[in-house]
This record gives structure tokens, sequence and C-alpha cells, in this order.
């Protein structure tokens, strides 16, 4: 399952490189993966919402946890660019990439957990995500602003 879409994209790669065909195809494909990932956001957030509203005391216990990782890591990460002298896309980068994981990888362990726990973490790792994302709105209208030349 991990694998094979690795694989497509290595041949994919290596085959727009010998064929204008496939260079085409591989610039329409860029942009499959955004209504995927929503699509997948949608859905794991519907199944687990009436988790996230039943536990409510677990999200208010974790969200400022979330929330101070995502105002220090864009620090973090801009700071990283300034010690390698990187160029200031790279600064950005860093800064938006540092504060950014992919939790919801994690989600299908989390559900095959006892019921007990499976609650409570599928809880912290829809929060999680939940964060996340909306720090991630902030960071495209505040990071350029903030690392500049």
């Amino acid at each position: 399952m991990i694998v094979s879409p690795l694989l497509i994209a290595i041949i994919l790669q290596y085959l727009s490189r010998k064929s204008n065909k496939m260079m085409k195809v591989l610039t329409l494909s860029e942009w499959i993966p955004v209504p995927f990932m929503a699509f997948v956001l949608m859905s794991v957030i519907g199944s687990q919402i009436t988790k996230i509203l039943s536990d409510l005391h677990v999200v208010s216990s974790v969200a400022p946890i979330y929330i101070c990782f995502m105002i220090l890591a864009p620090f973090i990460g801009n700071f990283s660019g300034k010690m390698f002298n990187l160029p200031v896309d790279l600064k950005r980068t860093l800064a938006f990439s540092s504060s950014t994981r992919n939790a919801l990888v994690v989600l299908p362990l989390a559900l095959s957990l006892p019921s007990q726990w499976s609650t409570i973490v599928t809880t912290v790792i829809v929060t999680q995500t939940l964060v996340e994302l909306m720090s991630e709105l902030v960071y495209i209208k505040l990071i350029p602003k903030f690392i500049i030349s």
C-alpha cells in the first residue's frame, strides 16, 4: 500500500524525462493529492467527530500543547535556516514544514487499540490534525511577512 504509489511516482518521473506526453501526465497528476487529502480529512474527521465531542476534556488538555508547538516550530525552522545560511525561500520552507506532521498515518494503529485506548488516542490524533491545519492557514499569511531577505 505504501510502496506502490512510490514506485508509480518513480516510474512516472523517469518516463517524463523521455516523453512529452508523460511530462503532461506528470504535470496533470501534481494536483491529484490535494483533493484526495481533502477527501481523507473529511472522511476521518467526519467518522471521528462523535469521539471528539464526547471527549472534549481530552481535547482541552492536549490542544494547548499542540498550539504551543505550532507557535514555536516556525521559529525553530527559521533559526535552522539561518544557521545554515539558507536562502529566504528555504527558510520559509523549513519554518512551514518543521511544524507539520502526518499524524493521520498512525490513525489505523490507534483504531486497532482496545476500545478504551482507541477513543482517547483517536481524539488526540484528530485534534492535533485540526490544530495543525488551522495553523497552516495562518502560516501561509504570516511566514512570508516575517521571514524576509
